[in-house]
């Protein structure tokens, strides 16, 4: 049994819980809210940010691709062909460098300041950031989103999936981000079909399930958000 700090919409948290599902490893969800820096929290992570895995005897694992990298290695070799990471070097530095693209720049330039000002200020204490959502934040961020729905759907036309034949990590931290921001409406989908279809399949996967039965009150859903064939 693992233990997993998280937040129910940080994509990051996201991430790593579609990796555990598809390695079929058993999660102890404690949900966090990291701007409250809960000094126990701040004893696992002294950065302070979702998500960080607990695994017996092990230190605490903190962050998205540590926490990956380290699952790969404790468990992506018993997997086979089902393996998150692929075996070559060159396959490898391609999947590492979608995922940092995604977990880096899309989550700066995209699903960050959207979650952040949607839904985290909605919980926050004026002094922790709180407030009224910026619209100047909203809309750059929606700005942004085009560009990387076009790259996606550039990498699905070009490829089975975005790293290459198979899906891998790349693939989940992706669907991780679009995910939460799915969730508030705003993904452009109409804007790009082959991005479209590609989401569709990794949404259907039954690692997604959880994901998708989740729901924020007050907050509804979008309509495409659990929807398979959107």
């Amino acid at each position: 049994m693992f233990t997993l700090f998280h937040h129910p919409f940080c994509p990051h948290s996201r991430f790593i819980r579609l990796v555990a599902g598809e390695y079929g490893l058993e999660l102890r969800l404690v949900e966090e809210r990291s701007w409250e820096r809960r000094e126990a929290f701040l004893l696992l992570n002294a950065a302070g940010t979702t998500p960080v895995l607990l695994d017996e005897e092990q230190p605490p694992i903190p962050g998205a691709a540590i926490i990956a990298e380290y699952v790969d290695e404790a468990y992506g070799a018993e997997m086979g062909p089902k393996r998150l990471m692929p075996d070559s070097i060159a396959e490898r530095v391609e999947v590492r460098r979608l995922m940092a693209w995604f977990n880096e720049k899309f989550f700066e330039e995209v699903s960050h300041p959207l979650v952040t000002e949607r839904i985290y200020k909605r919980f926050m204490s004026e002094d922790n950031g709180g407030g009224a959502p910026s619209a100047d934040v909203m809309r750059a961020a929606k700005a942004n989103v085009r560009y990387h729905l076009a790259y996606i759907g550039w990498l699905a036309q070009t490829r089975n999936f975005l790293a290459g034949d198979r899906l891998t990590y790349a693939d989940l931290a992706a669907a991780a981000h679009l995910s939460a921001i799915d969730y508030l409406g705003d993904v452009p989908w109409s804007e790009d079909d082959a991005a479209k279809a590609w989401y569709a399949r990794v949404k259907s996967r039954p690692s997604f399930r959880p994901l998708l039965s989740e729901w924020l009150a007050g907050v509804p859903a979008s309509r495409t958000y659990v929807d398979l064939d959107f």
